[in-house]
């Protein structure tokens, strides 16, 4: 594949990186990321795989723009309202770089549906906001052996890990198994100051575009903290993966 010349000004800071250069824009181009959710997180972290040129781009959500959103998720405007939030995150991503292709899912992840879309891509983004969606995508992902980024923020708090299969623990390892509903309090009871979104958002990018090019040390084996109010990133070394996880474990 050779790049055109509007492609080499589009993506010229990219190929003056030495871990990235021509040869890893070729890659993006011709990579795929399924993005799960298109709120808050799948915001930022569509936009910019798509400004960088991420060939193929999978969005699924099942909801519609709604005004209480925009403070937070930034793909969508206030005329968008109504809309359904696959095919207004896919105008945006049209209008920011037409090397992209997004295939908008407007469906809720359940067990029936989502291997079948999780096999078609590279690489997984869990921008979900509940605890059901996030274990059902880990649990895929293993069963796949597709890599995934997780990602989840409330408050001004948030967090990320990247499992990448035989390498370090799985979410469920971390986290064990679904709480009970009203356990765990909910960004709609706690709030959620809107650039927290953003923060996360963007590292889950960053941590799928050094998987699609091969750039630097990705979060696996890891727990990525940050606390806004005291501006304190934590990165918290991880256990090795459960071997008797009923994910990963091999049962």
């Amino acid at each position: 594949m050779e790049l055109s010349d509007k492609q080499k000004e589009r993506y010229a800071r990219h190929i003056s990186l030495k871990e990235i250069g021509r040869d890893g824009q070729i890659k993006l181009l011709n990579s795929s990321v399924l993005i799960i959710g298109a709120g808050g997180l799948g915001s930022p972290v569509a936009m910019y795989l798509g400004a960088a040129g991420v060939g193929t781009l999978g969005i699924v959500d099942d909801d519609s723009v709604d005004l209480s959103n925009l403070q937070r998720q930034i793909i969508h405007g206030t005329e968008d309202i109504g809309r359904l939030k696959v095919e207004s995150a896919k105008e945006t991503i049209a209008s920011i770089n037409p090397d992209v292709t997004v295939n908008p899912y407007h469906m809720r992840i359940s067990e029936d549906n989502i291997m079948d879309l999780v096999k078609d891509y590279d690489f997984v983004i869990d921008a979900t906001d509940n605890f059901p969606a996030k274990f059902l995508i880990n649990d895929t992902c293993v069963k796949a052996v597709k890599p995934f980024c997780h990602g989840g923020i409330i408050g001004f708090r948030g967090q990320i890990m990247t499992y990448v299969p035989g390498k370090g623990p799985c979410y469920r390892c971390v986290f064990g198994d679904v709480p009970p509903q009203g356990v765990v309090p909910t960004s709609r009871e706690v709030g959620i100051i809107g650039a927290m979104a953003g923060v996360i958002g963007s590292l889950q990018s960053l941590e799928a575009l050094k998987y699609l090019t091969g750039a630097g040390e990705l979060l696996t084996g890891y727990l990525l903290t940050y606390d806004a109010l005291t501006m304190e990133f934590r990165k918290v070394k991880l256990p090795a993966a459960d071997k008797n996880c009923p994910a990963c474990g091999g049962r």
